[in-house]
């Protein structure tokens, strides 16, 4: 049996899309049991996953937390770590494991953080790259692969993709959502996620154009045709503003308000709802791509390189300058709502035979 291990613990996005190296783990060391150390946070996007046997949460800021995770991996010789974070406690968990290979993040003999030459394709353009930020700036925005892409060749395994299963319970809060809200497979529904929490402002479309690209989609589509606006805690209130603004459009009776303190699970069987999701480069994209959701995502301060979409929608990417600049005010003014319907009008044609009324809604994920 081999012991696999796999520390990622943020960003929730980041975590999910990370999904994507378990097939080819399993595929490379046949009778693999893989254990994934992450945030408490994320536990539940792995922990349903067929291909996890155990998930050990830790909190990279609090030393017993770390501690704790130490020693309960401590007990058992690892045939591969794969540690993906370089925050400093995660690098000296990794580097204080009995493993017979390490990939990535640890602490070298001095006490100094550092990562293994064959994760530098991703490690050279982050933080702790050994180029220096310029350089990594640099290689970022040149680079044309996608984060699964370079995390299999680097790893050594077939290209995967990120998966989440939901649990029956989630799927049935999600249907009952469904069903109060008068959604069947007679009416389409696009999911409108156009924020992107408090940190990235230049992420997000504001709730004036996301209300504009809602009118324009609506004199496109059927008359039946639903928008569920979704986000989480942090966009309360940019999304009442957006719910009030498809009001004011003549849209009320055709916006749903998804709420912003779903349980994370539940927050993907929404997503999972939707014939197509307009969204930011956040979590909701992630779910989206795991679930196999139509998607357009949006893009201007980070890289659409990175994401692989696997044929489920389109990119829409600013054409401003410092695009990529991973600048929290990065201009985002080119992502217009005209681009974004032209790009939503062909995915949901691609999707759904041109979106005609009828056609079918999809049937949420199950756990396996």
């Amino acid at each position: 049996m081999s012991e696999v291990l796999i520390l990622k613990t943020a960003a929730l996005g980041d975590v999910l899309r990370t999904t994507s190296i378990l097939p080819g783990l399993q595929a490379t060391l046949p009778e693999t049991r893989i254990t994934w150390v992450t945030a408490p946070g994320a536990v539940d996007l792995v922990r349903t996953h067929p291909l996890v046997a155990e998930v050990v949460a830790v909190d990279a800021r609090d030393p017993a937390s770390i501690a704790a995770a130490g020693a309960r991996l401590a007990r058992t010789r690892w045939t591969r770590v794969i540690s993906l974070d370089d925050e400093r406690p995660l690098c000296a968990l990794a580097a204080g494991l009995d493993a017979e290979q390490l990939s990535g993040a640890t602490l070298d003999a001095a006490g100094q953080r550092v990562y293994t030459p064959d994760v530098a394709p991703w490690f050279d353009m982050g933080l702790l790259s050994v180029h220096g930020k310029q350089r990594a700036d640099e290689l970022k925005l040149r680079n044309t692969r996608s984060h699964p892409a370079i995390y299999a060749d680097m790893l050594g395994i077939p290209l995967g993709k990120p998966a989440l299963h939901l649990p029956a319970e989630a799927r049935a809060t999600a249907d009952a959502f469904a069903r109060r809200h008068g959604l069947d497979r007679r009416r389409p529904l696009v999911g409108l996620n156009t924020g992107a929490g408090g940190r990235w402002v230049s992420k997000q479309l504001s709730p004036e154009r996301t209300v504009e690209l809602a009118r324009q989609l609506a004199r496109e589509l059927p008359p039946s045709a639903a928008f569920l606006v979704l986000g989480g805690a942090d966009e309360a209130g940019r999304n009442a503003q957006i719910l009030a603004g498809l009001a004011a459009a003549g849209l009320g009776e055709r916006a749903i308000d998804a709420g912003t303190h779903n349980p994370l699970l539940e927050f993907a069987a929404l997503v999972a709802l939707v014939d197509l999701l307009v969204t930011s480069d956040s979590l909701a994209l992630h779910v989206s791509v795991a679930l196999g959701r139509p998607v357009v995502a949006f893009f201007a301060p980070t890289s659409a390189a990175e994401i692989e979409l696997y044929g489920l929608g389109e990119k829409v990417l600013s054409t401003a300058s410092d695009y990529c600049s991973y600048r929290p005010d990065a201009r985002n003014d080119s992502i217009t709502p005209e681009r974004l319907t032209a790009a939503a009008l062909r995915v949901l044609g691609a999707a759904r035979g041109g979106f005609k009324s009828g056609a079918g809604s999809p049937t949420l994920p199950g756990p396996g």
